[in-house]
């Protein structure tokens, strides 16, 4: 098109790689009703303007499509931004975060806390830690995996914990030689406690989520996936409904909301271009910061612990044939060998049920996929499941894989042979056990080092470095794949979705290492400017 009328707004001036690659790179959109409707030169960026009702000109910044968060907890990270940041080298520095806290908030009230790692640390915190620094006020914290939490006698005690507590299904209450418990609880035994922190409402969250979306496009994400419950989806409704929902949103559930949802006639697929019905999510095991994610050998050092396999192969296919027959996908969080095997079993048991019934083949997702047996790596692809993992969980990990894993960490965090064996890779942050930061995520996928270029010059595990490319196409083809967006999101061609970010600096052609560093100075959703520093 030489000369669209009726323009919203034109961004020219720019170097623009229309799908984030060198290959396809143009110097001008138009926009129209949060569309681009003409990809164009620089030459008729300018021509285009005189006829829009607003432009940019980019001076010869850099712009990539919109980076998509294929996997983050808004609800979780919004709050998060509200509580005490627990991440901390020492025990010490932890608890005196949670002094200063105390002393400024009445007696009674809850001090909550998230990103403890106990794998930092020289042994966990107890109860007696806590009480010692806040014995006036209940302490809740929750570790930087999400999958344990630790809690002072004031919490327990509201929470009904006691020495004759029993163990939930799922979770352990850690407890000393004589029976009581020590505050550490180990998966969904946190719930015990988290059912007694005092009531958050949507419309709480949704004040949350303003600041948190803020900060969300300020690193140049223009679009999430999230995994957090029914409170978090009332308030994007909210915030839907007021217009300030700038992020677009797939918006998965918990697998026990399948009845109500059931029951309204939702489904995968409903909503419209800003929030949408993803998946329902499954927990097949824990982490591997308590050691819970499920094994098919032991853990080096605990020769006992195999992990926690939460579902077995014909409950994960019991809960998806009823997805299925409801019109939803399944996305099963999978972290161990163990629980990847039997997710993908289950997986390749539920194509047969689709087919078997006429039903449509969802776009299923495994979510995490850390490890995984040298034999059920190309499953994913073989079977049309997408691999939904974290580039920076490998390198927050890496120490802690190899002690525990020892030589299985040759196939863990195995993105080049997901991409090779021919896999849908979506590559998200899971903030907030993560910093939800993509060029973090970014550095981690190209180089597979930390910032600091710990642990080699070539990275670790260097076989599954991927390129700057492939990585950026694990954040934009691949989330878009998932959302069924494909058409419309995660590149800049005519008909997509105006959603972009601007750079000062071309990662194509720096560096690799100084990926980390790079921040934008400009995101736009929708045709709007969401952040702009220029």
């Amino acid at each position: 098109m030489s000369s669209p009328s009726a323009l919203d707004h034109v961004v020219y001036g720019a170097h623009i790689y229309t799908r984030g690659r060198p290959a396809e790179t143009a110097g001008a959109v138009a926009i129209r009703e949060g569309r681009i409707i003409a990809v164009g030169t620089d030459d008729q960026g300018r021509a285009w303007a005189d006829a829009a009702r607003g432009s940019t000109d980019l001076a010869g910044r850099i712009v990539l499509p919109g980076l998509i968060d294929a996997h983050i907890h808004l609800q979780h990270y919004a709050l998060f931004l509200q509580q005490v940041d627990c991440e901390a080298p020492t025990i010490e520095a932890c608890l005196d975060k949670i002094r200063r806290q105390a002393s400024t908030k009445p007696p009674g009230d809850w001090i909550i806390g998230h990103g403890w790692n106990r794998n930092v640390w020289d042994r966990d915190v107890t109860a007696d830690d806590l009480d010692g620094v806040a014995p006036y006020h209940p302490v809740f914290l929750t570790s930087k995996s999400l999958h344990a939490a630790c809690a002072n006698a004031r919490a327990l005690e509201l929470s009904g914990v006691t020495s004759s507590t029993t163990d939930p299904p799922g979770g352990i209450i850690v407890r000393d030689p004589a029976g009581h418990p020590t505050g550490m609880l180990v998966e969904a035994a946190a719930q015990l406690v988290r059912r007694a922190l005092p009531a958050v409402t949507p419309d709480a969250v949704a004040e949350a989520l303003v600041a948190a979306q803020d900060r969300l496009w300020r690193l140049g994400l223009t679009g999430v996936h999230d995994f957090d419950g029914a409170t978090c989806f009332r308030a994007l409704q909210i915030l839907h409904q007021r217009g300030k929902l700038g992020l677009r949103t797939l918006k998965n559930l918990p697998f026990d909301l399948l009845g109500p949802a059931s029951d309204l006639g939702l489904q995968s697929g409903y909503g419209d271009a800003w929030l949408r019905l993803g998946n329902l999510k499954l927990f097949a095991d824990g982490a591997l910061g308590p050691r819970t994610a499920a094994m098919l050998a032991p853990y080096l050092e605990e020769p006992d612990n195999l992990g926690m396999l939460l579902l077995d192969t014909d409950q994960l296919l019991e809960a998806g044939a009823e997805a299925a027959a409801a019109g939803f996908g399944l996305a099963v969080h999978a972290i161990g060998d163990r629980a990847a095997r039997t997710a993908l079993d289950a997986f390749e048991r539920l194509r047969a049920f689709e087919s078997a019934h006429g039903l449509p083949a969802r776009r299923h997702r495994i979510e995490h996929l850390q490890l995984a047996d040298r034999a059920d790596m190309p499953r994913p692809a073989a079977l049309h499941i997408v691999a939904s993992m974290q580039p920076i969980h490998a390198t927050s990990d890496m120490q802690m894989a190899d002690r525990y894993w020892g030589d299985r960490v040759k196939q863990a965090y195995a993105w080049r042979s997901q991409l090779d064996a021919g896999a849908v890779v979506a590559f998200g942050s899971d903030a907030p056990v993560e910093d939800p930061n993509p060029f973090l995520g970014l550095h981690a996928a190209v180089t597979r080092q930390r910032p600091d270029g710990s642990p080699s010059h070539d990275g670790w595990t260097p076989g599954e470095r991927l390129t700057l490319e492939e990585a950026i196409r694990s954040y934009t083809d691949g989330p878009a794949y998932c959302a069924h967006n494909e058409s419309q999101q995660g590149s800049l061609a005519v008909g997509s979705f105006a959603d972009l970010l601007v750079l000062d600096r071309d990662p194509h052609g720096m560096p690799p290492a100084e990926l980390a560093g790079l921040r934008p100075v400009g995101t736009m959703t929708g045709g709007i400017w969401r952040y702009r520093d220029f």
